[in-house]
């Protein structure tokens, strides 16, 4: 056996366990989810509201046939980034273990880099430099969904459907709401109102699932800690709609980036993975790694509601 296959073993097990790998509360791969990629660098389609547009597709006898358009699609360079972090095990501490550490290394390093995808998807969807003029709306004043008596979350939301649906021809089907954005609309008395009749007095998801008509809602729970141990939200009191094509149910089939989106995540095909090694005979270090980056490429198909919270 090679030197490189002492020193770094895939363990098909682990990789198993980290493909399994979930976390309720990360929900950024509901804006931009995984595509798989063959390569580190390539092109992405990048989608205007052209990528949209109604094209006249009748054909008179004989006529010549009718032609899209090509320069709707536009393309971005597209550029992934491996991550990867490890976690140590002594010897003796999987002696003593009463449960088996390589699995609970493997979650915590999955743990990890998804907490880090999470942040970066969170970071660029909550930018309004993302997003094209007529797609964002910045709350102040008596606007923001904390003044009860003048704010109408309602109309704030349906303009951003609107705004979605009159740039791309396509309704936004997901709303990613920030854990503090949705406390300010949980008891607002527009929408408690509005469902007043069914016996609740607090707004739940399902409920605004079936009030805006948009079946995919999902809260940003997730929460990060600095070095010096302070907490801080990874989704802020901001709101984001979207529309993003559901993943392929027929079996085989994978989703692709070639339908337009607000966004994706290329993803090397293969990822992730653990591998095991122990290079000192004492301490074995199971290690995750990830190969991704998150992109925004359509975004005229989102629209950022920020600061709902005053």
């Amino acid at each position: 056996m090679g030197r490189l296959s002492n020193l770094r073993v895939v363990d098909p097990v682990l990789t198993n366990l980290a493909l399994g790998y979930t976390n309720n509360e990360l929900v950024g791969e509901r804006l931009m989810p995984f595509v798989p990629v063959d390569k580190e660098t390539s092109k992405l389609p990048k989608f205007g509201k052209e990528a949209f547009k109604l094209y006249n597709t009748e054909r008179a006898l004989r006529a010549e046939s009718n032609r899209i358009n090509p320069e709707g699609i536009g393309s971005m360079d597209l550029v992934t980034d491996e991550h990867d972090i490890e976690y140590p095990i002594d010897y003796r501490e999987q002696a003593e273990a009463a449960f088996p550490l390589e699995a609970h290394a493997t979650n915590v390093t999955q743990g990890v880099i998804q907490l880090r995808r999470e942040k970066m998807i969170a970071d660029m969807a909550q930018n309004p430099a993302n997003y094209p003029a007529g797609s964002k709306i910045a709350l102040a004043g008596n606007s923001q969904f904390t003044d009860k008596v003048n704010s109408d979350p309602i109309a704030v939301i349906e303009a951003g459907k609107d705004a979605i649906r009159g740039k791309t021809g396509k309704r936004p089907n997901t709303m990613v709401i920030g854990a503090l954005a949705l406390s300010s609309l949980k008891f607002h008395p527009k929408l408690v109102d509005l469902i007043k009749y069914t016996g609740k007095g607090v707004v739940r998801l399902e409920a605004l699932r079936e009030l805006f008509e948009i079946p995919y809602i999902y809260v940003g729970e997730a929460i990060y800690s600095s070095d010096q141990d302070v907490f801080s939200d990874v989704w802020g009191d901001n709101i984001v709609l979207a529309y993003v094509p559901q993943a392929p149910t027929q079996q085989g089939m994978e989703r692709n980036a070639y339908e337009p989106s607000f966004g994706y995540t290329p993803r090397r095909r293969g990822m992730p993975q653990v591998d095991v090694r122990n290079p000192n005979g004492k301490v074995e270090l199971v290690r995750s790694t990830d190969n991704f980056r998150p992109y925004i490429v359509g975004a005229e198909a989102g629209y950022l509601i920020q600061d709902t919270n005053a």
